[in-house]
């Protein structure tokens, strides 16, 4: 539903309302006319006052649900426009990039080292773009119920791990921290688990920097295992921290925003833990940043 929709349908509310409370206001007039005349016909007009007030209160009722979905339509709708405003952005920015690489290659003569460098970049812009079209897909999957949790028994610490080692190879730096104090044993879909991870770290790179630590964390209390990914960016705002989870929602306007992203890698995180029977929330992180926490039962 579009704006110009909402407010024809605001206008008729409101006419309607007035309509209502403009009879009701006769119809009293009326009533006291009459009563001095016949009791039954005054008798009659309360029992009908009284039905066009519960009427009109079920109609308010109606009319405020409708109001929260059309508000709630209106806010996908733009999420919406953002998210292929972006899609299109990050589409062309890796294509453009590669391109010119091999342009390059091609036209120019350079050393082995300098083509090695360019093939490298080039490489790189294509798994940005592969982990964007996975995003995609795994979100049009979780929407339409098609994926499915084929859980397995993971050494969690070791898990973690092996995505320290990989995002710090694939980085070159050693900006990846891994803070963990016990063996954990979880019960979950492993493609699934590294999903989760990459998303949050990803979310941490383009927000933290690459200039900063990022942790990646685990811990076990009572009958729960936690677990997440901590940096030292500059956090989401308290109005935000619900809202970073729901489809397409990326904070400010993407005409004018600078940070790179579709709305799509928290959101998948959220329906994952949620698959897992988990739930997942964003803190504050000390002494700055965000910390992206994930809670799971220990039996699952």
């Amino acid at each position: 539903m579009n704006r110009r929709t909402a407010i024809i349908f605001y206008i008729l509310s409101v006419y309607v309302v007035v309509q209502f409370v403009w009879w009701g206001y006769h119809l009293i007039e009326l009533t006291e006319e009459v009563s001095q005349e016949s009791a039954q016909v005054s008798k009659r007009v309360t029992m009908i006052i009284g039905e066009g007030a519960v009427f009109l209160l079920l109609l308010l009722i109606g009319i405020w649900q409708i109001r929260r979905s059309i508000r709630k339509e209106l806010k996908l709708s733009e999420r919406q426009n953002n998210f292929l405003l972006s899609v299109t952005h990050e589409l062309k920015t890796p294509l453009a990039a590669n391109k010119l690489y091999l342009q390059t290659v091609l036209k120019r003569d350079l050393s082995k080292d300098q083509i090695s460098d360019l093939l490298k970049k080039s490489i790189d812009e294509n798994v940005r773009l592969e982990r964007m079209i996975d995003n995609i897909l795994n979100a049009s999957r979780l929407e339409n119920n098609r994926l499915t949790l084929e859980k397995e028994t993971i050494d969690l610490n070791d898990f973690m791990s092996s995505i320290q080692q990989k995002y710090n190879s694939l980085l070159d730096a050693e900006i990846l921290e891994l803070d963990s104090d016990t063996t954990i044993k979880i019960s979950a879909d492993r493609f699934m688990l590294e999903t989760i991870f990459s998303n949050l770290i990803e979310n941490a790179l383009k927000y933290a920097g690459k200039d900063q630590p990022i942790t990646i964390w685990s811990k076990k209390s009572d009958s729960e295992i936690l677990f997440g990914v901590k940096d030292l960016g500059p956090g989401v705002s308290k109005d935000f921290k619900n809202d970073v989870f729901k489809k397409f929602f990326r904070i400010g306007n993407e005409e004018v925003r600078t940070q790179k992203g579709t709305g799509l890698g928290l959101f998948i995180v959220s329906e994952l833990v949620r698959m897992h029977g988990g739930t997942i929330t964003c803190e504050d992180n000390v002494p700055n940043g965000a910390n992206f926490k994930i809670t799971m039962s220990d039996g699952n």
